[in-house]
């Protein structure tokens, strides 16, 4: 059975897909109920599919709003109503307290409440706002980071925390481009996004640090569709939002979405 699962997810999966199965054993043989920490989107892809193939499991996904992109999940045997658990969710609130020469980016949030040594899978989506920030967090960490974290990139930062019906959310920001190309390869695409030579652009790749809809691909020859969500270690991620028009020379044409 696990040899069968196995060969759906690639070999760098193994060792959450073993976790995620037996939480989903767990639950459809032993009535056990899980609450996992933040999943990112792949890993909530890979609990769905297991998920499914238990007939007595179900399971729920919350990110603390609609469109949230890392959520907990909670895993229970189908008898159980979920609509109504606790998901043990809150927002750290950060305000600056002087914030007159420096924009303080997601990066910097996350390096500093990474850096009172929290992991990350105790941190969900976190929404930079006018002169601060709203983290999703989970519940159990959320009163240590409430009383450690007050500098954030050397910007003294006040904190509290709020129920998760109080959460805040900013909008994501998107430099719209257009390109056109031979082919929707994933090489080819990322080099014209990313302003990179072709050469340089299989480095990574090749190496493992580009997923293409959270899952790792290493083949540079992967063709890319509509709705696609890119994301190169060290160079951002972009969506591909229309694909498809051919202009007379034959050449795709290609909207892109940079985040920015």
């Amino acid at each position: 059975m696990k040899q069968d699962i196995y060969e759906h997810f690639h070999p760098d999966e193994r060792e959450f897909v073993d976790r995620a199965w037996e939480w989903i054993v767990n639950a459809g043989q032993y009535h056990e109920t899980k609450l996992t920490d933040f999943l990112d989107p792949r890993q909530t892809v890979i609990v769905e599919s297991l998920v499914n193939r238990h007939p007595d499991v179900h399971v729920r996904l919350d990110g603390g709003y609609e469109g949230a992109e890392r959520c907990r999940a909670l895993i229970a045997p189908d008898y159980r109503d979920l609509s109504h658990e606790d998901m043990k969710l809150k927002v750290l609130s950060i305000d600056s307290i002087d914030q007159k020469f420096l924009t303080l980016e997601h990066g910097d949030y996350m390096g500093s409440i990474l850096g009172l040594g929290i992991k990350r899978s105790k941190i969900g989506d976190i929404h930079v706002l006018e002169n601060g920030c709203h983290t999703v967090v989970c519940e159990d960490i959320s009163a240590f980071l409430d009383m450690n974290l007050n500098q954030v990139h050397r910007i003294h930062v006040q904190s509290e925390i709020l129920p998760i019906e109080l959460l805040r959310t900013s909008k994501i920001s998107l430099e719209m481009l257009d390109i056109t190309v031979a082919s929707l390869r994933l090489d080819g695409i990322a080099s014209d996004v990313y302003r990179l030579s072709r050469s340089k652009v299989l480095i990574p790749i090749r190496a493992g640090r580009c997923r293409v809809n959270w899952k790792t691909i290493e083949d540079p020859s992967s063709p890319l569709k509509e709705g696609d969500m890119v994301s190169m270690q060290g160079f951002g991620r972009f969506k591909v939002l229309e694909a498809g028009d051919v202009t007379k020379k034959g050449r795709f044409r290609v909207k892109i979405g940079k985040f920015v």
